[in-house]
């Protein structure tokens, strides 16, 4: 473990602990920066005291072992000496995921963008399935939902959707959701009781509200249309839409779901500007993948995450190869033991990265 690394930001952590402590800069946005830097570092500088404790308990027990003759004190010192190894291996363990490089966007709010894939009427229901459940588990973590652009069916599935979760962590714990998820079950309509495979594509993007991305008035194409859909007389006869085309990328967003076509302008920018931003990072992102020993957190569009089977009720994440039996429960919102399980899946696969 890199024990210079830790001292160091235990340092840091005191510096920062008598700076913020400061009368002259209190309530400064100078102070505010220096009290979040200080919280970022608080769990691994609590961490690494805790290691240092029981490594002290631990030094302890091995001495008392070394000079001890009495049988029942011997024993005792054995005991503490297997518990306090046991605890020292966890808590190195703890400290060595703390160290890891933190993903910039993890604390950023998210974009969702859903698209009925193969499959037709059925993958468009399917859609909507994966979009009511992403905003199931998002009203359990009391996050913030905002339509972008919503296109229905007229069965009541989704051609695609997009929209904007906020909250604490949405990107860190979403992320690995971009992906194609296929569902297999037997449609409505079908009347031989066939099981159908459709699928559906999932992107979750960082919102780039903080990021400089310069975009050109020339390079885009902006077009005005009458919303479609629910909305009601004032929606259908007045042009608020909006459809903005980025030219040099190809890149299309669109908002119809405010009345008014300035905010629905402002919805299309700021997407506009976090598929940008996205764009950009899944260049670099697919250069830094190939060197990965997992696929999790790839980012892969194109690759097939996950089955839905609902004859036998049964969730399959093809990535860290976990499957689960508690379908009707999970697309009622109910993925966080999954979600749970991708973040710890990447974590190891990046501290094997680090030991090799």
């Amino acid at each position: 473990m890199n024990t210079k690394k830790l001292e160091s930001l235990k340092a840091k952590y005191d510096e920062l602990s008598i700076r913020v402590a400061d009368g002259a800069i209190i309530g400064t946005s100078e102070w505010t920066k220096l009290v979040k830097e200080q919280a970022g570092l608080e769990g691994v500088v609590s961490g690494f005291l805790e290691y240092q404790k029981i490594e002290s308990d631990l030094r302890g027990a091995k001495e008392m072992l070394a000079s001890e003759t009495d049988a029942e004190l011997l024993e005792m010192a054995k005991e503490e000496l297997k518990e306090k190894s046991e605890l020292l291996d966890k808590k190195e363990q703890e400290l060595k995921i703390l160290l890891l490089p933190k993903d910039p966007d993890d604390d950023k709010n998210v974009i969702v963008e859903i698209r009925a894939g193969a499959g037709g009427d059925e993958a468009a229901l399917f859609g909507y399935t994966l979009m009511r459940m992403y905003k199931m588990y998002a009203e359990r973590c009391r996050w913030k939902i905002e339509d972008i652009d919503v296109s229905m069916t007229e069965i009541g599935g989704i051609k695609e959707a997009s929209f904007m979760i906020s909250g604490a962590d949405t990107y860190a714990k979403l992320k690995f959701e971009s992906g194609v998820h296929r569902v297999q079950r037997v449609p409505a309509t079908e009347t031989q009781g066939r099981v159908h495979t459709s699928t559906v594509t999932v992107a979750v993007l960082p919102e780039a509200e903080n990021v400089e991305i310069e975009i050109l008035d020339k390079d885009l194409k902006i077009d005005t249309y009458r919303s479609g859909g629910a909305g009601g007389q004032h929606v259908n006869k007045t042009e608020s839409a909006i459809r903005i085309t980025h030219i040099p990328t190809g890149i299309v967003v669109q908002c119809q779901d405010e009345k008014s076509q300035i905010k629905n302008r402002e919805k299309a920018m700021k997407t506009l500007k976090t598929k940008l931003y996205d764009h950009f990072k899944s260049i670099a992102d697919s250069k830094y993948a190939s060197t990965r020993k997992s696929q999790v957190g790839t980012g892969d569009r194109s690759e097939r995450i996950r089955t839905y089977n609902y004859s036998q009720g049964r969730i399959t994440d093809h990535r860290i190869g976990l499957t689960m039996y508690n379908l009707t429960d999970f697309v009622n919102g109910d993925i966080a033991e999954m979600l749970e399980a991708l973040r710890i899946a990447d974590q190891t696969a990046r501290l094997n990265e680090e030991v090799d």
